[in-house]
């Protein structure tokens, strides 16, 4: 039987700014996968050393409001292995237009694109390539919801869930 690596997938937690925090729902997501990916706009180093303490690994990508600590040691892009699934992050994958297939060719060995930047919540699938926005658990703007992801990765095959925190 393969096991399953469990991954949480966010992006745009804007903090600190004002009384803003991870939702408790979220935190207790957090502590109980194995991987987190975050997506960009983290905003501080103090705050990704905040998330890093909650437990699992943290990998993540600069933002564009990302402090100039954060800049400096987070690429723009990675591609993680997870469990022989290869998945892209980048913050911002650009306009909506015609997304997926550009992410495709710019990251032609990923399975999958994680990705922020809008607040948008977005998932989508074309033969067998996909790419997912997980909104932000913190800054909802037009989204209905606070949100999040998870993704379960399995013999180089990923799956993606959406999770409403709100």
């Amino acid at each position: 039987m393969d096991l399953q690596m469990l991954i949480a997938v966010i992006s745009d937690t804007h903090m600190p700014r004002g009384a803003r925090r991870l939702p408790d729902s979220c935190v207790a997501r957090l502590g109980t996968t194995d991987l987190i990916l975050h997506a960009g706009d983290v905003s501080t180093a103090t705050t990704l050393a905040e998330m890093e303490r909650i437990g699992p690994p943290v990998l993540a990508v600069h933002g564009n409001v990302d402090d100039d600590e954060l800049t400096r040691r987070l690429p723009a892009a990675r591609i993680v292995d997870a469990d022989g699934a290869r998945i892209a992050m980048v913050h911002d994958a650009g306009p909506r237009k015609r997304r997926l297939a550009r992410m495709r060719r710019r990251f032609p060995d990923a399975d999958a694109v994680v990705f922020g930047h809008s607040h948008l919540p977005l998932h989508e699938r074309e033969d067998g390539f996909q790419i997912f926005n997980p909104g932000s658990p913190t800054e909802r703007r037009r989204a209905g919801a606070h949100t999040m992801g998870l993704a379960r990765c399995t013999g180089g095959s990923v799956e993606f869930e959406l999770i409403e925190l709100d």
